[in-house]
Order: structure tokens, then C-alpha cells, then sequence
């Protein structure tokens, strides 16, 4: 099958996250990516893809060969991060948010929002005590600082398998597991 040139869409700088998830009930299975948009969106899938099957989180139940029929991939394409003038000046149902303090950072994306229901105030608490390790309200803090992020998201499509598929690959350098 011949090669085709990659296009400028996937040659521009972006942030991405790879998702995956049972095709029955929606349960995250794995879910790794990069914040930043220094890399090419091609370098940043491609680094961050493999990591998603060896998600921390999941260690004790590691994503197997015959698991990957049952599972999709979504692929979330992060913009830039925006600062906002007031920590709930977001839109949960369309930003991505991203919290920074006291030397730790945690990100959530969209769908976070969407699967859950939960409100600004319950992200921001949920994010702070989950993905920073500090109070729920911490957040209220003035050294506090939140970002958010717009998102485009493709998929989620049924897993395609590859026979030299390995979910024991190490993780990629750079990559951070979110929600």
C-alpha cells in the first residue's frame, strides 16, 4: 500500500490525549497524554498512543491482546492553554481545565464533565484531591492558577489490532494520565 504524505493538519503543533474505553458501559481502560503543543500533533498521537494501554491507574489489570476488540480509541486534540481571570470562568460542558499550584498540575479533559455531570466547583475539588493530592478546596487558593483548553475530539472508533501490538511498552517520556 503506497505511503501518503502526512498533511499540515496533523504537522502542526498540538497537544493530544489518547483515550480507551469498553465498547460496553464506556469504563476507562487507559488514558495518557501531553498538555503541551510544542511537538507536531503527528509526534505528539504517536508518543502518547502506546502509553494509553499501560495507564498507571491500571496496572493491576493491564490492557491484554484479546481485551483490544472490546475497546475504543478517541483521540482529544488540545489547543493552547488559555489563562482565566476567575477560577470557574470555564464551561465544563466544552473546556478542557488544567490546575497549577503549589508545584503540582492536574488536567481534566471535557468529556470528564460530560460522563459525569459534576459541576465547575466538583471538577475543580475532584481535580485538585485526585490529580494533586491536596484538599478539595484547595483550589480557592490565590496561588492557585487555572488554564483552559479548547478540544477537538475524533472518535471514539473501535479499536483496530495490530499483530505486533504490544500493551507492555514502556510509557513515552513526557506523558502525564489523566481522567
Amino acid at each position: 500500500m503506497p505511503v501518503t504524505p502526512p498533511t499540515s493538519a496533523v504537522l502542526r503543533p498540538a497537544g493530544c490525549f489518547v483515550s480507551l474505553h469498553r465498547r460496553q458501559g464506556h469504563a476507562l481502560r487507559g488514558c495518557i497524554g501531553r498538555i503541551d503543543c510544542a511537538s507536531p500533533l503527528l509526534e505528539a498521537m504517536l508518543n502518547v498512543a502506546w502509553g494509553a494501554a499501560q495507564d498507571p491507574r491500571f496496572a493491576s489489570q493491564p490492557i491484554t491482546l484479546t481485551e483490544l476488540p472490546e475497546l475504543t480509541i478517541e483521540l482529544s486534540i488540545l489547543g493552547p492553554l488559555q489563562p482565566t481571570a476567575d477560577p470557574l470562568a470555564f464551561n465544563p460542558q466544552a473546556d478542557g481545565i488544567y490546575l497549577a499550584m503549589a508545584g503540582k498540575a492536574g488536567v481534566f479533559l471535557p468529556q470528564v464533565a460530560r460522563d459525569t455531570g459534576w459541576s465547575r466547583e466538583q471538577l475543580l475539588d475532584r481535580l485538585t484531591q485526585e490529580k494533586l493530592g491536596l484538599p478539595p478546596a484547595s483550589w480557592r487558593q490565590p496561588n492557585a492558577r487555572v488554564f483552559t483548553f479548547a478540544t477537538d475530539i475524533l472518535g471514539p472508533v473501535d479499536f483496530a489490532v495490530d499483530a505486533n501490538f504490544s500493551p507492555h511498552t514502556p510509557p513515552p517520556k513526557n506523558a502525564v494520565t489523566v481522567r
